[in-house]
């Protein structure tokens, strides 16, 4: 899933800015799908100011039409280099098909992660009579030394819980507290599935070495003084050791953090790479159907193949901006 939108000299970024703790709103935009079947998403990173969360680099949610549900989504096969992919269904059930073999259905609770490294390419689909197929789907930039790892899938259908009174956590990959999820990380990350009840006040322990942002997908909280609701990403800075949260109604919300993401990077359509020749490299083999590079997957024919769109006429390059740490 991507339809990355980012203007042509938008498509890199280089941190920079002032670590430390902040309060700062970035809404979710409505982004229509090609090559999804009339598909609006919710996506809430990249931004402009804000393209990276560690190296969380991509966040859609995905449902039933809505922005705290927005519509279902069926995802032709499609390219990915250079990252992660973080399948964390909501409602219903997802297939999930790809060209190292993989074939499996996830439910609410359980992750599917899979490693593009120098090249994968797969598809999901909701399975009929399943309800809408509701979820979050998160990239994870690879490290520069790890962007050409063998491509491999993982699914994890028991994660490990955190707990606080009136808090359950799921951790979904890194670690919250003293619950370690066992996805493969390659950077140091956070992610967690977070559920507060009503009249719930907690402090949520964090890593300050971090940067963190809640994404709200259901009910409202208070996070150190800041109502948070759903519509926006409320960016938390670095230099935290825990965030109060409180909720009068309850709450449902992701937690995403990591190490402040230093690399260059280049991130067009459903790729993210170091260098314009790089995505020119993998859009060329993804149309000339390469198959050392891009299996085919079973169960698809080869006019299923979501088209890569035409590159920019500009060449992809770093722009110095906002990126991970804001500036003051």
């Amino acid at each position: 899933m991507s339809d990355l939108e980012l203007k042509p000299d938008e498509a890199l970024c280089e941190p920079s800015g002032k670590p430390g703790p902040r309060a700062e709103f970035f809404p979710s935009r409505e982004v229509p799908l090609g090559g999804v079947r009339g598909v609006t998403v919710f996506r809430s990173l990249p931004q402009r100011d804000l393209p990276t969360v560690g190296a969380w680099c991509f966040l859609d949610n995905f449902g039933s039409g809505s922005a705290a549900k927005p519509e279902g989504h069926d995802i032709d096969p499609h390219p990915h280099i250079g990252l992660q992919t973080v399948t964390w269904p909501l409602d219903g059930r997802i297939r999930h098909r790809d060209s190292v073999g993989s074939d499996v259905e996830i439910l609410p609770g359980q992750l599917n992660i899979m490693t593009s490294g120098r090249g994968i390419a797969h598809s999901e689909y909701r399975v009929p009579g399943r309800e809408s197929g509701a979820g979050l789907q998160l990239w994870i930039a690879l490290p520069g030394d790890k962007a050409a790892v063998a491509p491999h899938f993982e699914q994890h259908r028991d994660l490990p819980e955190f707990e606080l009174p009136g808090l359950h956590g799921i951790v979904l990959i890194g670690s919250l507290g003293d619950a370690t999820s066992p996805a493969m990380a390659y950077t140091p990350i956070v992610g967690a599935d977070l559920r507060l009840d009503a009249d719930t006040t907690a402090a949520l322990p964090l890593n300050p070495d971090f940067e963190h942002a809640l994404l709200v997908i259901e009910g409202a909280l208070d996070a150190d003084g800041t109502k948070v609701e759903p519509g926006s990403l409320f960016y938390l800075g670095s230099g935290r050791n825990q965030l109060p949260l409180s909720s009068i109604h309850g709450a449902h919300v992701l937690l995403i953090g990591g190490e402040p993401y230093r690399e260059e990077l280049v991130m067009w359509w459903n790729f993210v790479a170091r260098s314009h020749e790089e995505i020119e490299a993998a859009r060329n083999d993804w149309e000339n159907l390469d198959l050392g590079r891009f299996p085919d997957i079973a169960g698809h024919t080869p006019d299923q193949r979501i088209p890569a769109p035409p590159l920019p006429p500009l060449h992809l390059k770093p722009r110095k901006r906002r990126c991970g740490v804001p500036h003051d």
